[in-house]
């Protein structure tokens, strides 16, 4: 079989990586172990530092959306020459003569703009102008592609799942000294409100009632829900409000470190493209207990137990259930052992690269 030639949006490396600039890395590590598929990486970004293959596009990343959310101009052909497919890993594929595929993770930005940045907004314009003039779609969810072809109907969108992270080392001792010792359900990601965080605040403090050595850490950076956090942090009363624990942004030690010893994950989220933090939990035999929104159904599978996101009795009734239950946390965590191993990069390369050649040859 002939090797194919992707210009590969490498952006999302640069800096501290997001949930997409993760997926990204491992997509491309996985994409290098094939000899069937040749990456020809590209960055638009004047700031990001370049490591070895890497080609910097000279445009300005802002300029270049004001304009591509616009017309088809300016094109990146003579930057990117001799490539089958030009695949845009974060949401954006730049102008080109060449067949082009973008990387769709969610659509909560698309639904919601005004809870977005103005440069998420600017981006998801970009989005919508590629795929309605031919781009193809890869989503990480079929509830993403769901929404998406409602959104823009008669895009070509195809569904291809992302693997597992990997599971990091993590430190001997705890790093945060409130909570050494101490049970605690963990919530984890950006404080914004497709997190759904107040209403998990809400149902601890129904079980916090009934489970008085249990502690809620919220570990993740603010966001623009942060606001609302607190207020259900007042609402459940000053002796319970003690007993939960806002983090702020975590590395990735620290992270490890509350994965590997939480008693329960929460995942109550609005909306989710894939979801890496159940994979993440599945992994080291943490029970979970989410919402049935987005993505969240099609990868927990069986291996979580799911509630409405809005409906905060239940939620609080699972989150009961998994802390007091040795018999439901070892179903559970025999349920996550073979869910989250049936996620591969592997097989995601292998599905990218038949991708790749239907889009050239398109």
């Amino acid at each position: 079989m002939s090797t194919i030639r992707v210009a590969f949006d490498a952006a999302p490396l640069a800096g501290v990586r997001t949930g997409v600039g993760q997926a990204v890395a491992a997509m491309r590590d996985a994409l290098g172990r094939r000899d069937d598929v040749c990456l020809d990486e590209y960055v638009l970004s004047f700031r990001a530092a370049l490591t070895a293959g890497e080609r910097r596009l000279p445009l300005p990343a802002a300029l270049a959306h004001r304009m591509w959310r616009r017309m088809d101009h300016p094109r990146v052909d003579r930057w990117v020459p001799d490539v089958d497919v030009i695949h845009g890993t974060n949401y954006v594929v730049p102008p080109s003569k060449q067949p082009r595929l973008v990387s769709v993770y969610d659509c909560w930005f698309l639904r919601h703009p005004e809870s977005a940045h103005p440069d998420v907004r600017r981006a998801g314009d970009v989005l919508r102008r590629a795929i309605t003039s031919g781009a193809a779609v890869h989503t990480s969810s079929q509830a993403t592609a769901d929404v998406l072809t409602e959104m823009l109907p008669g895009a070509d969108v195809t569904v291809i799942p992302l693997g597992p992270l990997p599971v990091l080392p993590a430190p001997v001792t705890s790093p945060i000294a409130e909570i050494a010792g101490r049970p605690y359900v963990l919530a984890i990601g950006t404080i914004e409100r497709r997190k759904n965080l107040p209403r998990l605040v809400e149902a601890f403090g129904h079980v916090a009632a009934e489970q008085p050595d249990v502690v809620l850490v919220l570990a993740g950076a603010d966001g623009d829900d942060r606001a609302e956090v607190d207020a259900a942090i007042d609402g459940i009363g000053a002796q319970l409000a003690d007993r939960v624990l806002l983090t702020g942004r975590v590395d990735a030690p620290t992270r490890a470190w509350l994965l590997r010893h939480a008693r329960v994950l929460a995942y109550p989220s609005l909306d989710e493209g894939f979801g890496f933090p159940l994979l993440d939990a599945m992994q080291l035999r943490i029970p979970v207990v989410a919402s049935d929104a987005g993505s969240i159904p099609e990868v927990a599978g069986g291996a979580a137990l799911l509630s409405p996101p809005s409906d905060v009795d239940a939620l609080a009734a699972n989150l009961t259930r998994a802390l007091a239950s040795d018999e439901l946390r070892a179903e559970l965590i025999a349920a996550g052992d073979r869910r989250w191993q049936q996620f591969s990069w592997d097989l995601c390369a292998e599905q990218l690269a038949a991708l790749y050649r239907r889009v050239a040859e398109r």
